[in-house]
């Protein structure tokens, strides 16, 4: 057991720092025990340090005996060890591991934290691509046992790949933003009235009255436009940020190993962007869905199937996978919309795509009291419990606009992979709260 009862003496290596230049050096490093295989008077061991693996041997010699041979096969898998090596190269490359030019020789080796024999779920059999299971001999892992086992299925080299790609997209649009002049800002999670509307609001008990978990921080991020804060965004699961383009550049070139990992487990068709980017109004996606056989009203919102239709239309016509749904008609969004000024019908509002999906709702914002009290009621909304957002415009407010993207969304749709719950770390729905 580590009580940091003293400090050890040792200068840990990163397994991904393990190259050809490191070779002939004697080294520590601390990472899982991912497979063993015990062979005579040696056991061939892989270490697993997140993504990154290595090829490790133990052999009866002058530095190991056979009962540390035998020591190190019975470690279990997952368990954490310590291992001081040298790094040697070898001949041929070592193909089922990160770090293929070289392997350790184990010289000493502690178990810093032991697993359970018995595992939930064999990790080589959760990152199996689909397809390749055989009933028999090489099984695959079902999405509800990941789930319910998260925390195993997270050190999967698949799951390492995406919330790291995640995280590092999350910084993508923070740096970029940061740079042009945005302020990060926090704002409630609880509010008195529902600010989107409809029928999918969560109320829970506040002291002696009810509250609504906030759907959106959009209002509050509306305050802060009239607050003099005139560019602001903040980050959370599913709300935050106005899309550079350049992002999906600076995704390309600065995660390629995540990218490559991610596709081994699940293959897809790179991503396609436009510079600059594709803009079509609503008339006109409507009337590329009607060419396909669609029947829809001019004023009519899209469904979900005719989304992910209009997403492959537009692939075929301009190859490209990201693009920007301009002025929808105004009866299909929220109240703080501004109206198209030269028609009516329609709203200074957008939407934009990945592959098909929708990954953000924008829009012009009414930033004059009167309108936005003549569309609030219009939207049959309690204009008592949205009365501080109203008044925070009588003051003087900017025109000003903006949107809200889902990092969870982006990431699914930029890797091709097919359910949000798979780029969600610890996902939420009507059945699952746990873990």
């Amino acid at each position: 057991m580590v009580q940091s009862q003293q400090k050890l003496d040792r200068v840990l290596v990163r397994v991904e720092e393990l190259t050809p230049e490191k070779a002939d050096q004697l080294i520590w490093v601390r990472a899982r025990i991912h497979t063993s295989r015990a062979k005579g008077k040696q056991c061939f061991v892989v270490l697993r340090q997140q993504q990154f693996n290595v090829q490790a041997l133990v052999a009866v010699g002058d530095r190991a005996s056979k009962q540390m041979v035998k020591f190190a096969a019975n470690i279990t898998k997952e368990s954490i060890v310590d291992v001081e090596a040298v790094v040697r190269t070898v001949e041929q490359k070592i193909e089922s591991c990160s770090q293929q030019d070289v392997e350790l020789h184990i010289e000493r080796i502690f178990v810093i934290s032991q697993a359970e024999p018995r595992l939930p779920l064999q990790l080589e059999d959760a990152v199996r691509p689909e397809g390749e299971g055989d009933e028999e001999a090489r099984a695959t892992v079902n999405q509800d046992t990941k789930l319910d086992n998260r925390v195993i299925d997270l050190r999967t080299t698949t799951s390492q790949a995406i919330f790291r790609l995640q995280s590092g997209v999350c910084q993508l649009f923070r740096d970029t933003l940061i740079k042009k002049g945005f302020v990060e800002i926090q704002t409630p999670k609880i509010i008195s009235a529902a600010s989107e509307g409809g029928a999918n609001v969560f109320t829970v008990s506040y002291f002696k009255t009810s509250a609504y978990l906030a759907q959106s921080p959009q209002l509050y991020k509306q305050m802060c436009i009239c607050a003099d804060f005139d560019k602001v965004f903040c980050v959370g699961p599913a709300e935050g940020w106005k899309a550079p383009h350049c992002f999906y550049a600076d995704t390309q070139n600065s995660f390629q190993t995540e990218i490559q990992t991610v596709n081994k487990q699940y293959p897809s068709e790179p991503f396609k962007f436009l510079e600059p980017t594709l803009r079509l109004e609503y008339t006109e996606g409507v009337a590329m869905l009607r060419a396909a056989g669609v029947e829809m009203g001019d004023e009519e919102d899209l469904s979900t199937p005719n989304e992910k239709l209009l997403g492959r239309l537009v692939k075929e016509k301009y190859d490209t996978d990201f693009y920007v749904l301009d002025k929808y008609p105004l009866a299909v969004r929220p109240f703080y919309t501004m109206p198209d000024p030269s028609n009516p019908k329609y709203s200074n509002s957008y939407d934009m795509f990945m592959r098909g999906e929708e990954i953000l709702s924008g829009a012009q914002r009414v930033h004059d009291a009167q309108l936005l009290t003549e569309r609030a009621l219009h939207h049959s909304i309690d204009l008592e419990k949205i009365k501080a957002y109203i008044d925070s415009f009588r003051y003087g407010a900017p025109p000003h606009a903006g949107g809200g993207i889902g990092l969870e969304r982006v990431t699914m749709l930029y890797l091709g992979l097919h359910n949000v719950r798979q780029t969600s770390m610890f996902p939420r729905d009507p059945k699952r709260l746990t873990p």
